[in-house]
């Protein structure tokens, strides 16, 4: 732990740096609100906290920038950030209007994220083949042409177009949709490929229809991903080969799910650094959020960006958004 005068003096540091990635005199931070100390002072506390690795001298001359261990340090000091007037009214306006399918929704939360952080977002959705069923409709197009229809736990709606080989009424999809709701509900989807035979012929046509479109419909067996901001990526550091190393991350989805989902299984918000436990993102920092439907932890939500992002402004916007997210989906 710090003394408050240290810990002051690294907050304003930290702050300083983040706006502008120059390093930090000492001249400066003795004016800085919750210091006033004189420059002096400064000067002692701030070699100080270099000896204990909190700050880094980049050249002899230049001022401190902080380490890994310094932005670790004034993140968990952080109070619980919020977000402004003008951006908490950016994410109730898009979740009062994001309406449609679920993949639609999570590719437009991740502009929504870039836009109110300006760092590179990522949405994870779970696969639909682990979500669980929630409701199961039978839907008659034509005489002998059914839609069924499957709301999954995660939000997603999965639809299948059947063909039969005779008419059907009303009441034998009835029935048909009460068999299979009642085998599938809280189970994954494939569970409809198991229905049981019905002793009704015409019900069990139905039956043998929906086993089959379910049994070949293909379904998805990782982790729905979407990125957006990438080129935001690039205007944040000045090393072109750290850029191409982030992008070429981002690009690859299995890589960002287990890397979201580490960080979420450690009990993290916020991973810096090494604590990424990818060096080729050394230079970055990780805040994610996972967000639930009907209390069901269904995916993550993140945005990621230099180490020297504005913590307490993702940290609220990823908070928001994970939460309004997992409440939009629970509403269907």
């Amino acid at each position: 732990m710090l003394d408050e005068r240290k810990a002051s003096i690294l907050r304003a540091v930290v702050e300083e740096y983040i706006q502008t990635a120059q390093p930090v005199g000492s001249g400066h931070i003795a004016s800085a609100p919750g210091v006033q100390v004189s420059s002096a002072t400064v000067r002692n506390e701030m070699a100080a906290l270099e000896t204990e690795g909190f700050l880094a001298q980049p050249h002899t001359s230049a001022g401190r920038i902080p380490t890994e261990k310094g932005y670790r340090y004034f993140v968990d000091a952080l109070t619980q950030p919020s977000l402004d007037r003008n951006a908490s009214q950016q994410v109730r306006a898009f979740f009062d209007q994001a309406h449609g399918e679920i993949e639609q929704m999570l590719a437009d939360t991740t502009r929504l994220l870039t836009g109110l952080t300006d760092y590179a977002a990522v949405v994870v959705g779970s696969p639909h083949e682990v979500a669980t069923v929630r409701s199961v409709q039978l839907v008659s197009l034509a005489p002998s042409t059914v839609l069924f229809v499957a709301v999954l736990g995660n939000g997603a709606i999965e639809k299948r177009t059947i063909e039969l080989a005779a008419d059907v009424d009303e009441d034998v999809l009835a029935q048909a949709g009460r068999a299979v709701l009642g085998h599938v509900s809280g189970a994954p989807l494939s569970a409809a490929a198991a229905v049981p035979p019905a002793p009704d012929a015409p019900v069990e046509e139905v039956l043998a229809a929906v086993r089959s479109a379910v049994a070949s419909g293909g379904h998805d067996e990782i982790d729905h991903v979407y990125v957006n901001g990438t080129s935001r990526m690039a205007a944040s550091f000045e090393a072109v080969e750290t850029v191409r190393s982030v992008l070429t991350i981002l690009e690859q989805q299995l890589v960002v799910v287990t890397l979201l989902r580490d960080v979420v299984d450690r009990g993290l918000n916020v991973a810096i650094g090494s604590e990424t436990g990818m060096q080729p993102l050394a230079d970055c920092a990780l805040v994610v959020a996972p967000y639930t439907v009907d209390g069901e932890q269904v995916g993550t939500v993140g945005v990621l960006g230099p180490t020297r992002m504005n913590y307490p402004q993702a940290l609220a916007a990823v908070a928001v958004v994970g939460q309004r997210l997992g409440n939009r989906l629970s509403e269907g």
